[in-house]
């Protein structure tokens, strides 16, 4: 019996490099149908793409971390803002307290617009980075 030998995966060409890191952004409108699969998706294009390519390895990476921050973070807050307001509005502070929960909750469709915006450039060839997100998947990935 022959045993196995592990032939690495060949590298992507820089049209399929385009399109999984535009993939890996847009994955954020699948959060609209089910709130979580975005994120999923993001992080199984890095999981399963990142030895093959490196542009796809950051833009994955930093479009699940981003939806991370975005959704999970963002609804949290939301959620507790919310609560907070409701809470307190039987007192007057309460009313004056929902237009700052009403920001919170605008927080998941702000990284809907921010990841199309990224689909796009990455569909372009440009190199997209979130704020504050792209910069430290950069120091992470050593790139």
């Amino acid at each position: 019996m022959e045993t196995p030998v592990y032939q690495p995966a060949p590298p992507m060409s820089p049209s399929d490099e385009r399109t999984w890191a535009m993939l890996a952004h847009l994955s954020v409108l699948l959060n609209l149908v089910s709130g979580f699969l975005g994120v999923l998706a993001a992080l199984l294009i890095y999981l399963i793409l990142k030895d093959r390519s490196r542009y796809v390895a950051y833009h994955s990476l930093q479009a699940f971390i981003m939806q991370l921050i975005a959704w999970l973070g963002g609804g949290i807050v939301a959620g507790v803002a919310w609560a907070i307001s409701s809470i307190l509005s039987t007192v007057l502070i309460g009313c004056l307290l929902m237009p700052i929960a009403l920001l919170f909750s605008l927080l998941p469709l702000a990284a809907l617009v921010y990841g199309v915006v990224g689909g796009i450039q990455c569909s372009q060839g440009q190199d997209f980075r979130y704020w504050l997100v792209g910069d430290w998947v950069r120091s992470t990935l050593g790139a």
